[in-house]
């Protein structure tokens, strides 16, 4: 139980993933955060940003250009695959009862922005956690054109890395020792891109609250 504990831990970890797996495990981290619905906990953000660090400062030897390139390709096919899992499972995952892996107001958060933004979500998505993981399923359940799905998915797996690898970079550029500083701006990272997530969530449940109350008046 103890080393599964380990694992987890340094599987949520950003710089952990980078130590001990290297590209590999990058690029199978991030297929899995963009659209394998129990991925949804695993690092995303602070994951890019710390690898455009530790690029900046020697730490990961592999050029930057090749760590944008194994992160656009894994974000394309982890949201090919949950567009996929969605089609084929979509009545079924939408039954299944809520678990530790998966719950319900997951799917109905990203049907929020859905609702908003349309097709733009997949490239918005990518920018919030949970959001990034359920957006490409909900595309999947909905039918979206298959098409139309595989441009917004090209797109936004080029813009997301590009800018928030290059955000690490430049910074471990720029400031000296700044991996020192590493896990406080994780911490930032984490509070801000789950600030639109929380009222998100918050603003259905008033939706609906309100939908019921007409309902019952």
């Amino acid at each position: 139980m103890t080393e599964l504990f380990d694992f987890i831990k340094h599987l949520v970890n950003p710089e952990s993933i980078l130590h001990y797996g290297g590209m590999v495990l990058l690029f199978v981290v991030i297929f899995a955060e963009n659209g394998v619905f129990f991925g949804f906990f695993l690092p995303g953000d602070s994951l890019l940003f710390t690898a455009g660090l530790l690029c900046a400062t020697g730490i990961i030897h592999d050029p930057v250009e090749v760590v944008l390139l194994v992160i656009s390709i894994a974000s394309v096919l982890g949201y090919s695959f949950g567009y996929y899992f969605g089609h084929k499972t979509g009545k079924a995952l939408l039954n299944r009862p809520d678990s530790m892996f998966f719950k319900k107001k997951h799917i109905e958060v990203a049907r929020t922005y859905y609702d908003k933004y349309g097709g733009k979500t997949l490239i918005i998505g990518r920018f919030l956690p949970i959001v990034r993981t359920f957006a490409p399923i909900l595309a999947g359940i909905i039918n979206m054109d298959m098409k139309r799905f595989m441009l917004i998915n090209i797109i936004g797996a080029v813009l997301w890395p590009l800018v928030v690898v290059n955000a690490g970079y430049f910074l471990g550029k720029m400031v000296p020792n700044a991996r020192d500083y590493l896990s406080y701006v994780i911490v930032l990272m984490v509070i801000v891109t789950a600030i639109p997530i929380v009222n998100a969530y918050n603003n259905k449940k008033k939706s609906k609250a309100q939908s019921e109350e007409s309902s019952s008046g």
